[in-house]
């Protein structure tokens, strides 16, 4: 199971990556063209996303390495990390496209031209596409970066809808508004960080361990306290690593049985908690007796 999540997040990256360099060309090319900022904008973001979805499949192959001698815990950190790398890039380019649309608002020049809008038309449906693909693959996997990449392509779907509005009134109005394409690229800035901060918090809740799995450990105790030997579980926290887990539980057996009885117990419920859960790498059990 764990193997068939990492094929199908490693697709979605890398059909990310080629969608994402296509579009940015096809992009690029129209906004030159057809004297679109707002076009040149979109496409120096999705270049941004082709670089960082690269580095998240780098960080999704080093994150997914199985534990050695110097990390025990394995590698799953690996991925927040990669994630913050991708809000500082989506910062920079960001900033980049905010400052030419200002500079592009206070220079007169040409209206957008009217084929512009229908490239962004595609565009935009193939972005939202994109990010429901990449989405699903994001829960089914439980990763933080493919949920990051899931992101991306939303932002690119909405950006370019804010370059179509833009450039539509551009169009409408005629001269004197030449400039609604650049204000559309600036707005887009906008929706940029807005985007990369809703990537940053969960990452940051990851490295954190901040506690975010009532509902697994609900789960985690009804299997554990099913376990013959188990009188109830006390403690149980969890910590992600990657798209894996590690789990920490205390569990009260009879204070009268024997070390090695209690030690059974306590694998016991290790094998059927890794059994149910194939993404758990590891179960770290402490024996409490009852009173």
């Amino acid at each position: 199971m764990q193997e068939a999540n990492l094929k199908k997040a490693k697709k979605a990256l890398l059909i990310g990556i080629l969608g994402n360099l296509f579009l940015a060309i096809i992009k690029g090319i129209s906004g030159i063209l057809g004297n679109s900022f707002a076009l040149i904008a979109d496409s120096i973001e999705s270049l941004t996303d082709v670089f960082s979805s690269f580095l998240l499949l780098l960080g999704f192959n080093y994150a997914n390495k199985p534990p050695d001698k110097d990390h025990p815990y394995g590698h799953g950190r690996a991925e927040p990390l990669m994630t913050f790398v991708i809000v500082l890039f989506l910062g920079i380019s960001a900033s980049v496209i905010a400052y030419e649309s200002i500079i592009k608002i206070m220079t007169p020049h040409e209206l957008p031209k009217p084929f512009t809008l229908y490239i962004l038309a595609g565009i935009i449906i193939i972005k939202e596409l994109f990010y429901r693909f990449v989405s699903k693959t994001g829960k089914e996997t439980k990763s933080t970066s493919i949920n990051a990449d899931a992101w991306h392509h939303r932002a690119d779907a909405i950006t370019s809808l804010a370059a179509f509005i833009g450039i539509s009134i551009a169009l409408l109005l005629g001269k004197g508004y030449e400039a609604a394409d650049d204000w559309a690229a600036l707005i887009a800035c906008g929706i940029i960080l807005y985007n990369a901060y809703l990537i940053f918090r969960p990452a940051l809740r990851e490295i954190m361990d901040e506690n975010l799995y009532t509902d697994f450990i609900k789960d985690i105790r009804k299997i554990t306290e099913n376990t013959p030997g188990i009188i109830a579980s006390e403690k149980c926290f969890v910590r992600k690593q990657g798209t894996q887990y590690i789990i920490d539980i205390h569990l009260i057996v009879n204070g009268n049985i024997t070390v090695k009885e209690g030690h059974d117990i306590a694998h016991s419920v290790k094998d059927n908690l890794m059994t149910a859960f194939p993404n758990v790498i590891e179960v770290m059990t402490h024996i409490e007796p009852s009173a």
